[in-house]
């Protein structure tokens, strides 16, 4: 599993010109990739992982150091989260000029292991709102810091 989060003051997520997916307040844009040997176990440790990263500027919480040091987590303000099928992030470049999409599991396998991904985020409490799998979707996003990172498991 492979996750790439971007720290964001704003974000949505369209199909069709409808938007199915909105991040309202600062949070985390989740771009979520899934291959062959990826489990459920997998994707609760990630869950958690991601819940309590501490990558969010101090704009609250129940410790007052955090707000001068800048590192909150979305567990410690109750941030939101979108989160975004992604199987392009699988694509590989080393050969050639077009990518294969060999190590991306197949959408019959991906789409229960990415629901089961959000349903963990939900169950550690996290707000989240999702694209729509398998769909082409429009993100529009402000990242701020800018704060990218990949998260791998």
């Amino acid at each position: 599993m492979r996750i790439v989060a971007q720290r964001a003051s704003f974000a949505s997520v369209s199909v069709e010109g409808e938007t199915v997916g909105v991040l309202d307040s600062p949070g985390l844009v989740l771009l979520v990739g899934i291959t062959h040997d990826d489990t459920q176990a997998l994707a609760e440790k990630l869950a958690a992982k991601i819940w309590g990263l501490r990558i969010l500027e101090g704009t609250g919480g129940s410790d007052p150091d955090a707000w001068s040091r800048g590192d909150v987590s979305c567990s410690d303000v109750d941030a939101p989260l979108l989160v975004i099928s992604q199987f392009t992030l699988y694509g590989d470049t080393r050969k050639g000029r077009r990518p294969s999409w060999d190590l991306a599991a197949r959408a019959e396998v991906a789409e229960p292991l990415f629901d089961y991904f959000v349903e963990a985020l939900r169950g550690l409490g996290a707000r989240v709102e999702t694209g729509v799998f398998g769909a082409h979707m429009e993100v529009s996003l402000t990242n701020t810091g800018p704060v990218t990172l990949i998260v791998e498991g």
